[in-house]
């Protein structure tokens, strides 16, 4: 005799009002209009999606993974700098989740999600932590409050309540009185992603995505692939 399941089918959060998902038909990829270089390609994506205005196109999900029990951790953050290089972001190096996973396993991975536009950018490597003084330009941009923020959190620390953190950043407020020009903290800064692997994907009706991976090579190289969606 069968039992009656207490699985749930969710309703997709589309706008057309019925049980389907929402189709993707805001654009389409091809080969052609690929450039060699993945880095140079998601600038020019980037810049679109700036200036088609989709909502701080900069937000992107890193994911890393704590060996040896293979235990996955993902984030929202901002991607701050992106170069030949690679893709960075900045964190506490010290106490939080992240950095306790890239001292056990370096590979990380980014996502990006515009929705606005049907568009997803994927990139997988190793990473690297960047050095404090090249920590210490992006470190300068920030507001006061945040400079001193990255100061005073012990990120990814149990607090016994919100008052332990305000009492945190009055030490570091009287720390730095009437000090304009702030070191960036020797535990916090830049991690740099190096892509080895970056996938475009762009959305099509009925789940027939367009995706292309460009992968390095030995060499150096990009090699680009159609994958099926």
């Amino acid at each position: 005799m069968s039992t009656q399941s207490n699985r749930r089918i969710l309703n997709p959060g589309g706008t057309n009002d019925s049980f389907q998902a929402e189709q993707y038909t805001k654009g389409s990829l091809d080969l052609d209009q690929l450039l060699a270089d993945p880095v140079v390609q998601f600038n020019t994506w980037f810049q679109h999606a700036q200036a088609e205005k989709v909502y701080q196109p900069e937000t992107v999900t890193l994911s890393t993974a704590e060996l040896p029990s293979g235990r996955v951790s993902a984030r929202m953050v901002y991607l701050k700098e992106v170069d030949e290089r690679g893709f960075v972001v900045y964190s506490n190096w010290a106490t939080s989740r992240k950095s306790k996973d890239v001292a056990s396993n370096p590979q990380a991975a980014l996502t990006f999600w515009w929705h606005e536009l049907e568009r997803q950018v994927r990139v997988e490597g190793p990473c690297e932590r960047m050095s404090s003084e090249e920590s210490q330009l992006y470190y300068d941009t920030r507001i006061r409050g945040s400079r001193l923020g990255a100061w005073a959190s012990q990120q990814s620390q149990v607090l016994r309540d919100r008052a332990e953190l305000e009492g945190q950043v009055m030490e570091v407020e009287k720390r730095f009185a009437g000090q304009e020009n702030i070191p960036v903290p020797e535990f916090w800064g830049g991690l740099r992603v190096k892509p080895e692997m970056v996938e475009f994907w762009q959305g099509r009706p009925s789940r027939l995505h367009d995706r292309f991976r460009y992968t390095r090579g030995s060499d150096g190289s990009w090699k680009v692939d159609r994958l099926s969606p």
